[in-house]
């Protein structure tokens, strides 16, 4: 556990801070080529950027704040709610707040949102590998304990007292990565506009009710409790994977052409 990278007299900058935006960065890099097979410039991918980052961040820290109010605010200063380079960032809102922002940059260029949504789909996978290994180095959305080989141990003063745990945040990172191989692969196949974006909302929302079951860092609630808050909405996830899949499929019959090429 390495929560700070540097001190510049008072400012202290973090490594969760600094993996989340490596992450940011390499996403739109790798979005260049895959621009130009989309028919776009490859400055789109750029261009993106700050639209999809504000939506990211402000939807992503919302939730958190929401979530967690009376464990992590309450009491404490105003202030601490902006204080995101000590972590505190919830993906599934981050998620919703970069699909509005695209949303409304997309509209504003004249753009498919469809389109758009395979171009950004295996970056939004790489950036989670990054942002994963910024959990790790921070020490939060830690797995349950467990006497595995591979286990880790965060220092006595964490959460966990030193005690052995499942290194879910690394698990989520390999499977992270394996899914942004499957999805820049497929994007060099996909036959309808759209399909490679509800791949990755299936693919994550496979992802995410998996590695979910070795975390202990909070408990279940919603759906009976019977699942983890990332398990709920991996479930909302995969239901609009399947709705985004028969809709696109629909939608192409409908025009009179095969779904298949």
């Amino acid at each position: 556990m390495h929560s700070e990278a540097i001190h510049l007299g008072p400012l202290t900058i973090h490594w969760y801070g600094i993996m989340v935006a490596a992450g940011f960065l390499v996403g739109l890099w790798s979005a260049r080529g895959r621009a130009v097979r989309e028919g776009f410039a490859p400055e789109l991918a750029v261009d993106f950027g700050p639209w999809l980052l504000v939506g990211a961040i402000v939807g992503a820290r919302l939730l958190y704040v929401v979530s967690y109010w009376d464990v992590a605010f309450a009491g404490k200063p105003w202030w601490e709610v902006f204080m995101i380079q000590k972590g505190g960032l919830v993906y599934y809102g981050g998620f919703v707040g970069a699909v509005c922002g695209a949303a409304i940059f997309c509209r504003k260029r004249g753009i498919s949102f469809l389109k758009a949504g395979d171009l950004l789909a295996p970056s939004i996978a790489l950036g989670q590998v990054f942002g994963r290994i910024g959990c790790y180095l921070n020490g939060c959305c830690y797995g349950f304990p467990t006497d595995v080989p591979w286990a880790c141990h965060f220092p006595h003063y964490h959460e966990t007292h030193g005690i052995g745990v499942h290194p879910v945040q690394l698990y989520e990172a390999a499977a992270c990565f394996g899914l942004f191989v499957v999805l820049a692969l497929w994007h060099r196949r996909k036959q309808l506009d759209g399909e490679v974006f509800a791949g990755y909302m299936a693919g994550y929302g496979l992802v995410r009710s998996n590695t979910e079951r070795f975390r202990g860092d909070y408990s279940s609630w919603g759906f009976g409790e019977r699942f983890t808050p990332g398990q709920s909405f991996s479930l909302l996830l995969l239901a609009g994977a399947i709705c985004l899949g028969l809709w696109l499929i629909w939608r192409r019959k409908r025009a009179g052409g095969s779904v298949l090429q």
